[in-house]
């Protein structure tokens, strides 16, 4: 005589439905913890991000005043040259800041703990694509045409040529400091010519690093609006 047992599925479905709401319930609890986890990294690391390009701009304006100050410079030298009226009590700082280079120091640090954390961390598509582009290509071709473009290197460029027929027409003090200068200078037109066209390029190129140096800081300017648009939104 076969015996029936008798199942409970009342009994069964109650348990199996709570083992349902308990795994459920606990991968809802991990995936809150990894978003919150996400987003106190990401507000961190844009915060990071924020105070670097602060500091960023900071550089770029002391770079840019540096530029203009060797425009000013060229301005000096030329008339000079050209016998035109110029204060010769400032002769030592314009000599100074006419062949003056800068390097382009970028704060990387909030940019490269993302990249070890991974991009996609940024939840702005906007946001994210302008910080990349920023770091990745607008930095470092600042670096490179401030750093390696020879064209730009004024000191290695220029600075002997125009000592070899300038400084023979300086006046020093007893310690060797630049004091003032005889004029007219004693030079050739042949040297008067080659001076100026030195002063031309000086020029043009100064106010060329001038123009990107403020494309940079338009650009630097508007990753950090969008970095307290998206704050302001959280």
């Amino acid at each position: 005589m076969k015996s029936k047992i008798k199942i409970d599925w009342k009994k069964y479905g109650f348990e199996f439905f709570s083992m349902f709401i308990a795994i459920i319930s606990a991968f809802a609890l991990n995936n809150w913890n990894d978003n919150r986890k996400n987003n106190n990294a990401e507000a961190r690391i844009i915060s990071e991000i924020a105070n670097g390009l602060r500091k960023d701009i900071e550089d770029i304006r002391i770079n840019k005043n540096g530029h203009e100050e060797g425009i000013k410079a060229c301005a000096f030298w030329r008339n000079i040259i050209l016998n035109k009226p110029a204060s010769v009590d400032s002769v030592a700082m314009h000599y100074f800041n006419l062949t003056r280079d800068y390097i382009s120091i970028q704060n990387v640090s909030g940019y490269e703990t993302l990249k070890s954390k991974g991009l996609e961390l940024l939840k702005s598509d906007s946001l994210r694509s302008a910080v990349i582009s920023l770091y990745e290509y607008d930095y470092n071709t600042l670096r490179k045409l401030e750093e390696e473009y020879y064209e730009m290197q004024f000191q290695a460029n220029y600075f002997k040529a125009l000592n070899d027929l300038i400084a023979p027409n300086f006046v020093l003090d007893e310690k060797g400091n630049i004091v003032s200068i005889n004029l007219p200078l004693k030079i050739t037109n042949a040297e008067k010519n080659i001076l100026l066209t030195y002063l031309w390029k000086i020029q043009l190129n100064r106010k060329f690093t001038l123009f990107y140096y403020q494309e940079i800081e338009n650009k630097v300017n508007n990753v950090l609006k969008t970095i307290e648009k998206n704050q302001n939104v959280d």
